[in-house]
């Protein structure tokens, strides 16, 4: 791989504008074939195997005006009631306006008194939508938004539910912030404008290429609206890293005296062999999200896998063109004042740390496990679901449609539970349990049943008496599948299901939650046996995973306590607590040890080069720590700006992975790399590169550094201001 590596860097500095048309005929293609048959995102989630998406499938067949799409439009007026004439005729204006929109199938009658649709106060009143499309388009919402202006210019205060502006309200990331943040890092790091505005462009046209990729995806299959935006995060994060790792490596070839073609050439083949290593890393396990077996999961894998495989692939290739261009003015427009060489590891912070780190280890390992334990502790208590519109901004309509319905018709009623019976023995019944699921606790009312033509389904709507984030309404489903229906359809052949929304969710919760034992331990046992291939050692690789599960678990900790628990939630613009969403622990698993891979292999591959030189564990450790820790921590704070940008958001979701991101990337940077590796393996010595006989001829070498490309000569030299200490004289061979 090295070798491939090394001719493509060279020959894209050689021959950088053909290397920039190739790339600009892929953007080409690319959005064209979105612009032909790409479509919009699409929150419409199946959970094949469920009771619930079973009860779905039902309803599509047999009674579709159930089971299609719908959503409310709220009025309310403050100063009077809304079924006074003046009120009545501004409502009816504007659901006749909603009613032109050509997806729009019926629209229920706010003031027949058969719906129930006017709180018992008289202020509050709400038509039912059903839109032939699910979701509702973004055409849809923005006309239905356009149409509701007509209610408040007439004096009321006018909603919409989710569930039909949920396409036309994207979330809106922050990521321009990251940027800068990023530059400013890149700027401190590299002290040239060149050197860092190099990473920043080829990270950003791997993000315009990926989520193009996305946008084709979305229009050959339902995309989850929030894919985009976690892609962005993370393919912006990785896509500027892996740039920084290699434009780092070639600024210190250059600094050597190598031509600029050589210097590429040599920075794809090192930088770029463990760019490649851990960039496959993190696709693999974010791809490993089909584990979870619904659909949207692994869709929304993909879409991040996308743009981290095309950050790969710029990284080297369209990268070492960029640093063709650029040539020898790479350190040009230099700010700051130029570091002087350092040529002892004991010289830099870092090593003068690691060396006390290592000197002391029992002491370090021991507080700063259980710091991390700590932070992990409230993973014990999370509990997973899906936040209601009672936790959104108070900026959106449907936070204040969700609001103005539970205050005229109950918490519930944001949530109702749609029971589906099936066949004709069910639907003969269907009074029968109707009365059974009204006489449940936690059920604040059931509506009466409707019975489709045919005769052989009914369906009836259930209210609960809690939120439907309630863990209340969890147990109220539970409770009626287990207890409530089965007795009422003892001895027919009739089936019955609890479907809809909420009952939905719950079914997703409880399918990643007994998929993420298999899926975790997939991927840390497919990161020991990489980590074992590569670096030849038994121990190193199971210390990575120990490590791994202590910083992800830190960060899991720190989501539940401000999300579920309230601490600082406020800070973030959440003023209630809320449960954690049942996609964010698989998905962030996958990202975080995928991403942790890169910092694993730049770290320890360095300490392992200096081991085999020196045979010293303890000056190996410094020398590592001191050469990597400055690109290391420069490429942590670009991550952790990215994905903290993302907490400006009004998505919740995105805020969560925002915060668990944040401190994961933190914690592995600081507490892990620099605190627990040194103190292991400082504790563990010559242990740590042991291999038994056997394992090391079964198991195939991989050279991730690109080593294998490189001839030293005996003499070394600490180069690029004490980030590397490179071979003086190198040979490429072959």
């Amino acid at each position: 791989m090295s070798k491939i590596l090394y001719k493509w860097g060279r020959s894209a500095a050689r021959h950088p504008w053909r290397m920039l048309l190739a790339w600009f005929v892929v953007v080409i293609a690319v959005v064209g074939l979105k612009s032909s048959i790409g479509g919009e995102v699409s929150d419409n989630f199946k959970i094949p195997g469920t009771e619930a998406q079973r009860g779905l499938d039902l309803l599509n067949a047999r009674f579709p005006a159930q089971g299609g799409s719908s959503g409310q439009v709220v009025f309310a007026d403050p100063d009077g009631n809304v079924t006074d004439a003046t009120a009545k005729a501004t409502i009816a204006t504007t659901l006749a306006e909603i009613a032109k929109d050509h997806h729009v199938v019926a629209i229920s009658d706010p003031f027949d008194p058969a719906n129930g649709a006017v709180s018992a106060d008289g202020r509050i009143a709400y038509a039912t939508v059903h839109y032939s499309v699910d979701p509702p388009t973004k055409a849809d919402g923005q006309a239905a938004k356009a149409a509701v202006e007509s209610a408040r210019h007439g004096g009321l205060q006018a909603e919409l539910s989710r569930n039909i502006v949920r396409t036309a309200n994207q979330a809106e990331g922050k990521e321009g912030i990251g940027l800068i943040v990023a530059v400013i890092v890149l700027l401190v790091a590299f002290g040239s404008v060149i050197a860092a505005g190099i990473p920043i462009g080829t990270a950003l046209f791997g993000i315009f290429i990926g989520l193009s990729i996305v946008g084709v995806m979305a229009g050959l299959t339902d995309v989850p609206s929030v894919s985009p935006m976690l892609a962005t995060m993370i393919g912006l994060g990785v896509g500027i890293d892996y740039a920084l790792f290699v434009v780092t490596r070639h600024r210190a070839f250059l600094h050597e005296g190598r031509s600029v073609v050589e210097s590429v050439g040599l920075a794809n083949a090192t930088a770029g062999s463990a760019v490649m290593f851990a960039g496959t890393t993190v696709v693999i396990a974010i791809a490993g999200l089909r584990i979870a077996d619904i659909p949207a999961i692994a869709i929304m894998g993909y879409a991040s896998a996308i743009t981290v495989l095309v950050a790969m692939l710029a990284a080297v290739t369209l990268l070492p063109a960029f640093l063709g261009l650029a040539g020898t003015r790479i350190d040009s427009l230099h700010i700051g004042r130029k570091r002087a060489a350092v040529v002892n590891s004991h010289q830099t912070f870092a090593g003068r740390w690691a060396d006390r780190v290592g000197t002391h280890p029992w002491r370090y390992a021991i507080v700063s496990f259980v710091g991390l334990a700590a932070l992990a502790g409230p993973v014990f208590a999370m509990h997973t679901g899906v936040a209601d519109d009672g936790s959104a901004s108070t900026s959106t309509t449907y936070r204040h449609a969700y609001d103005l319905l539970a205050e005229g018709f109950g918490q519930g009623f944001n949530g109702p539970l749609t029971i589906v019976v099936d066949g004709h023995q069910g639907v003969a019944a269907a009074n029968q349990i109707r009365n059974a699921i009204a006489a449940t606790d936690g059920v604040l009312r059931a509506n009466p049943p409707i019975v489709n033509p045919a005769g052989d389904t009914a369906v009836i709507i259930a209210y609960p008496a809690t939120s439907p984030q309630d863990s209340a309404t969890e147990s109220l489903v539970h409770t009626l599948r287990d207890n409530v229906l089965p007795p009422t359809l003892a001895g027919t052949t009739a089936h019955v299901f609890v479907t809809g929304q909420t009952a939905a969710f719950i079914d997703i919760s409880e399918r990643l939650a007994s998929r993420l034992p298999l899926f975790i331990a997939a991927v840390v046992g497919l990161s020991f046996l990489l980590l074992m291939t590569v670096f030849r050692s038994v121990l190193v690789p199971l210390k990575a995973a120990v490590m791994n599960l202590l910083s992800i678990g830190a960060a899991y900790g720190v989501v539940v306590a401000v999300f579920q628990w309230g601490w600082g939630s406020g800070l973030i613009g959440i003023h209630q607590s809320v449960p954690i969403s049942p996609f964010l622990p698989m998905i962030m698993f996958a990202i975080l040890f995928g991403l942790s891979m890169d910092y694993e292999v730049f770290l320890l591959s360095r300490v392992r080069e200096e081991y085999l030189r020196t045979r010293d564990s303890h000056s190996s450790v410094v020398a590592g720590l001191s050469a990597t820790a400055r690109v290391i921590t420069s490429a942590a704070l670009i991550m952790i700006s990215v994905f903290a940008t993302f907490l400006l958001t009004n998505d919740i979701e995105i805020k969560m992975f925002a915060v668990g991101l944040t401190v994961a990337v933190l914690v592995d940077a600081t507490v892990v790399r620099m605190v627990l590796v040194p103190a292991t393996m400082a504790l563990m010595g010559d242990a740590n590169w042991w291999l038994p006989g056997w394992l090391d001829r079964l198991l195939p070498h991989v050279d991730v550094e690109g080593s294998h490309a490189l001839t030293p000569a005996p003499a070394f030299a600490q180069l690029d201001g004490g980030l590397h200490d490179e071979v003086e004289q190198l040979e490429l061979v072959g």
